[in-house]
């Protein structure tokens, strides 16, 4: 057991002091505090102080102060009244002097027409709420020739009265399901990214020191079963360090900003329920050990770098396929293709999880899921440790999982 920690110490070590880590670390904390602080960059680099200026040419001054009512409301740009000709309010467009101008005439049925110039279509970010407040100016201009009463025409435009119900008591709320969404977003990726990025870490790790003649040296001290488990868990530690920094660097940088109710609301992570957290982590780790004994039994197979990421490209589509699926479980978490999938052990941690956010399932399910993905990580565990005793003695170009048979052989001599 002391030469068991020593290696997991080893591992994990090894994996922090390496530049692609220490790159990668340092870069998503970089977007991460970008990204918290992005309202400060962009004001620092826009001037925030200071607003857009429109200009209006219109001789109907009722249009106008609508039109100031409106730049109010939105508190981004300014109306101002233009007095002079057009060609001299787009010569001042030209200059800077203001970002764009609004010329308004009268046309037919006395309704508003207006021409929106900016420099540039791209830079016309305040056409959508001028077009708005014209709209509205049109609508009423046209209820008030036909007669309908303003008081009318805000019952017919008010949204209607509709409200959701579930018959079972124990089904969830909209709110309950907004925030298990969310949650349920925020554990596909974590799962996604963890075995794209730690299986692919520990698959070169057995190849790296299968390539360099370390393993020979390893496995006349070790067991190479120990070595397997070793380097899972070493892993998973520097997977746990990297995801706390990025957690704690993404909370202060959400608090610091005043915008953790509006972020936290955005992704429906506010008042998440205990058991839902509680499941997600279970159904985490369970996924993790599944796919990082695949990868370090996939690993063992190879002995160059340039066919690891070759050999476990299969474990990468069953991930894609899980990822997928969730996706589309999100809109129909009840449909029978999802139901059966959440039992395929290499997508229950994803697929399962969404049912239990999502659906009020019986706990007999969850716990048959469980069972059924606990049982897999021993069988591959056990499948996977017999071949990884053999895979490490094979080197030389390997691409074919007919070296699993090879392996096999090996495993039982070693024996």
């Amino acid at each position: 057991m002391y030469k068991f920690f020593i290696m997991v110490g080893h591992t994990f070590t090894n994996r922090v002091k390496t530049k692609s880590f220490l790159i990668t670390t340092l870069v998503t904390l970089a977007l991460i505090v970008a990204v918290t602080n992005i309202q400060t960059i962009i004001g620092t680099f826009s001037g925030e102080d200071e607003t857009d200026r429109v200009a209006v040419i219109t001789d109907n001054e009722e249009w106008f102060q609508t039109l100031e009512g409106t730049a109010a409301i939105n508190n981004s740009f300014e109306i101002e009244m233009y007095d002079k000709s057009l060609d001299e309010a787009k010569e001042a467009v030209e200059e800077g002097t203001y970002q764009s101008v609004v010329e308004i005439t009268t046309g037919e049925s006395n309704l508003p027409e207006a021409t929106y110039y900016a420099n540039q279509i791209a830079s016309a970010g305040h056409s959508d709420q001028i077009k708005q407040a014209l709209q509205q100016i049109k609508v009423g201009i046209a209820t008030e020739e036909a007669g309908v009463d303003q008081a009318t025409l805000q019952q017919i435009s008010s949204p209607v009265a509709f409200e959701t119900v579930s018959l079972e008591e124990s089904a969830k709320s909209e709110e309950e399901l907004a925030q298990t969404r969310g949650l349920v977003y925020v554990m596909l990726f974590l799962l996604y990214m963890s075995v794209i990025m730690y299986g692919s870490m520990i698959a070169t790790e057995v190849a790296t020191e299968k390539s360099s003649r370390v393993m020979e040296i390893l496995i006349s001290s070790v067991s190479p079963v120990s070595q397997m488990f070793a380097k899972i868990i070493g892993i998973a530690l520097v997977g746990m360090l990297q995801f706390c920094l990025i957690l704690i660097v993404g909370y202060f940088g959400v608090t610091q900003n005043g915008g953790e109710g509006s972020m936290m609301a955005a992704f429906g992570l506010t008042n998440i329920q205990g058991s839902i957290i509680a499941y997600a982590v279970l159904f985490f780790i369970l996924g993790y050990l599944l796919y990082a004994t695949l990868a370090a039994t996939l690993g063992s197979l190879v002995s160059r770098l340039e066919d690891a990421q070759q050999m476990i490209a299969p474990m990468i589509y069953l991930i894609l396929a899980a990822f997928f699926i969730s996706v589309f479980g999100l809109n129909a978490p009840e449909s029978t293709f999802v139901t059966v999938s959440s039992y395929f052990p290499f997508f229950s941690p994803l697929i399962m999880f969404l049912r239990v956010g999502m659906l009020d399932i019986p706990v007999w399910e969850v716990i048959l899921s469980v069972g059924v993905l606990v049982a897999s990580i021993a069988i591959l565990a056990w499948f996977g440790a017999r071949i990884y005793s053999g895979g490490v003695l094979l080197y030389g170009k390997s691409s074919s999982f007919k070296d699993i048979k090879k392996a096999m052989q090996l495993s039982k001599k070693e024996k």
